[in-house]
């Protein structure tokens, strides 16, 4: 695997997992999700983020709606598919992306 594939994995890997413990998040929720679940060490850029999230719902591993908030702007949400249930256990399992693997599925970071 490439460098770059395994950034993506990485960085694909975070966002399922995320997505599997808090369903329906915003770009914005999901970027301060993967600062706050690392303990403000990791970051994850717009430009890197949107692109990414992008990718994942084209495979169908995760589905997106726009919704309205109450203060009636637009927000796109997503949330996990089945499949993307599949790709998190598949990618968990894959050797250069366990440094992913120091979040667990409670949000917490072990050492």
């Amino acid at each position: 695997m490439a460098k770059t594939d395994a950034l993506q994995g990485s960085l694909d890997l975070l966002v399922l997992k995320i997505l599997s413990r808090r369903p329906r998040l915003h770009g914005y929720a999901i970027m301060a999700a993967i600062a706050s679940t690392s303990g403000e060490v990791l970051r994850a850029e717009e430009g890197s983020l949107y692109p990414a999230l992008y990718r994942m719902e084209e495979a169908g591993w995760i589905r997106a709606e726009w919704i309205k908030k109450d203060t009636g702007r637009r927000a796109r949400i997503y949330e996990l598919t089945a499949a993307g249930k599949k790709q998190r256990d598949r990618e968990s399992e894959t050797p250069l992306l366990s440094g992913v693997h120091l979040f667990s599925l409670s949000g917490t970071v072990r050492h």
